[in-house]
């Protein structure tokens, strides 16, 4: 076990009584919404993964610590609180210093692998962004998906990506992509993207069981589940894709690139959507989490 671990007491009798754990990123708390609803939705998330029967594991690094599970304090000190995110790279600079960060998607992916944690819910991964040909702009979310045995629960990718060009990068790295009830890849706010899924699955049950051939195969690397967002929330594609257009085109006028893009852009969405991003962001993460703590129980009994 690696020194910088530190279980929450709650995980740590979890792993004692053989109880199924679900990991959560910390950027959503720290980066992902506003106070206080980031505080809102982390606890309720928390919440509806207890009601079904499993445990959650909200991530960071926190004073030079791997944090596996937060308490109700450290969570409000997330939201309340500046602190850096943290990809794959930032991992040894933060530890080295004894520091604090959010983790990412990829940086979950590892923690959760090193925690033995095989079930991590998030809102939606990272990929190939728009205009890759210019700005080379992959997030480190895809190539962690080669290298990290987690299954991520998430509403497909992130609607400001290039879904195409992200989906081609997972095949690429031998990424299995299952859709949940669902033949279509879905694209965050949205159910559809236009991109077919690999192989489509129906129950948690189901899920588990390719979870565990692949195990038993040895193959190494993530898995992704697309949940599509629930339909009561669900925006429609041609929509998104507008208010996304206009984004970009006022982040090209005053320059923003980079790291800094996609704050810009899902802040300029959430205005032009009047709200609806923000709501439909909650939601969909919260399907997330119900999902993944069924998988977590399915893969318990095996």
């Amino acid at each position: 076990m690696l020194e910088e671990l530190f279980y929450s007491d709650e995980v740590r009798r979890a792993n004692e009584e053989g109880r199924p754990v679900v990991a959560l990123e910390s950027t959503l708390v720290a980066h992902g919404m506003p106070y206080p609803q980031n505080l809102e939705t982390a606890l309720r998330i928390e919440a509806l993964i207890r009601n079904e029967g499993a445990v959650p594991a909200t991530i960071a690094l926190l004073d030079g610590k791997i944090t596996i599970g937060l308490s109700a304090e450290q969570l409000e000190q997330l939201a309340t609180k500046e602190i850096p995110k943290a990809s794959r790279r930032d991992l040894p600079l933060i530890l080295a210093q004894k520091g604090s960060g959010a983790t990412t998607v990829s940086s979950t992916m590892i923690c959760a692998h090193w925690a033995g944690i095989r079930v991590f819910a998030t809102g939606g991964i990272g990929g190939v962004h728009r205009g890759v040909e210019q700005s080379w702009d992959i997030s480190a979310d895809i190539n962690e998906f080669a290298t990290s045995d987690v299954a991520v629960i998430s509403a497909g990718a992130k609607s400001i990506l290039d879904i195409p060009k992200t989906l081609e990068a997972l095949e690429t790295l031998g990424v299995p992509i299952i859709g949940y009830c669902t033949d279509e890849f879905p694209s965050f706010f949205s159910r559809d993207s236009g991109c077919k899924v690999d192989m489509r699955l129906d129950t948690p049950f189901a899920i588990a069981a390719v979870l565990e051939k692949k195990k038993a195969l040895k193959l190494r690397g993530g898995t992704l589940i697309a949940n599509p967002i629930p339909v009561e929330y669900a925006l429609e594609r041609r929509l998104v894709e507008r208010w996304i257009e206009e984004a970009l085109e006022e982040a090209r006028q005053i320059g923003i690139r980079g790291k800094e893009i996609t704050p810009f852009l899902l802040k300029m969405i959430a205005q032009k959507s009047e709200g609806k991003t923000l709501a439909a962001n909650s939601a969909l993460i919260e399907n997330n989490a119900i999902l993944a703590a069924r998988i977590a129980l399915e893969l318990e009994k095996k």
